[in-house]
């Protein structure tokens, strides 16, 4: 069967959110479920899409974990000229051998989803995409043994990120936006209606999902704003109005251990400043 026409046939679910924002469990809760079919296996890290592909520029292009955002470029939207009917072609090629392709919804997770939903679904129209967020505090400090920016310069991604995907989020046609706090108090119920809006039979999983993992980033954040030195970092995050932007997604800098209930963002345009340049060596 030609690709194209078998393309038409499936349906694409895309997990996008940071790295360290829970979208690898996620993904292995999906791709478990007897109708999906996701990447496992590849050999490339964390079985990402973006490394089984030469369509688009993978994150590490944009100086990986915790940077790609900062760059202009690492956001793709449906007007980008990668974005034609032969990529979509080729891409579905490259990524077809990883899949089973009898199951009906394909499932892909990669970290640079999060900055490119209107490029992916111009390339795959009818692609639904589900947003994992984490508390930036919490991705700030799983991220930085990676990247070692500063915990400043990593809350900046992070709000860059989604400011970026709110903008875009609009011209979307389907969409989820879970919040990793909320999966893991509850993962059954989240799973539950994922498959309900995915269109596949609830089903049980065996994968553990941890509670407490954010405790001890926190307790990190709070260490580090005592003393002498936490007068830099506290000056430098409340001086970038990280309160204000981190309360559209329910989140707080000042008492992070509080998740605002219903307080998912406002769409508006004042939402992202890109004339705000900010390094991520800051």
């Amino acid at each position: 069967m030609p690709h194209d026409a078998e393309i038409s046939e499936k349906r694409m679910v895309f997990i996008a959110g940071l790295h360290r924002s829970g979208t690898s469990l996620l993904h292995d809760i999906l791709r478990s479920h007897p109708d999906i079919s996701g990447f496992r296996d590849t050999g490339v890290p964390e079985d990402e899409g973006q490394h089984l592909q030469t369509v688009y520029p993978a994150a590490r292009v944009f100086g990986g974990p915790g940077r790609f955002g900062f760059h202009k470029a690492s956001c793709m939207a449906d007007d980008h000229p990668l974005a034609t009917p032969e990529n979509a072609t080729l891409l579905y090629k490259q990524w077809r051998p990883h899949w089973d392709v009898s199951k009906p919804v394909l499932l892909e997770k990669s970290p640079p989803n999060l900055v490119r939903t209107r490029f992916l679904q111009k390339l795959f129209p009818g692609s639904r995409f589900i947003v994992v967020l984490r508390h930036p505090l919490a991705v700030a400090y799983a991220t930085r043994k990676w990247c070692h920016s500063s915990i400043p310069a990593l809350i900046e991604h992070h709000l860059r990120c989604h400011e970026r995907f709110i903008l875009d989020m609009v011209m979307l046609d389907h969409v989820r936006i879970l919040r990793y706090e909320e999966f893991v108090r509850c993962p059954a119920f989240h799973v539950d209606k994922l498959c309900d809006w995915l269109g596949v039979d609830r089903f049980p999983f065996d994968q553990q999902v941890r509670t407490d993992i954010n405790a001890k980033y926190l307790q990190q954040w709070h260490a580090d704003c005592q003393g002498v030195r936490g007068w830099g970092i506290k000056a430098v995050c409340f001086a970038r109005c990280f309160e204000k932007r981190a309360a559209r997604f329910g989140y707080s800098v000042r008492t992070p251990e509080i998740l605002s209930s219903g307080a998912l963002p406002v769409i508006g345009t004042d939402i992202l400043d890109e004339t705000d340049e900010v390094s991520e060596k800051t």
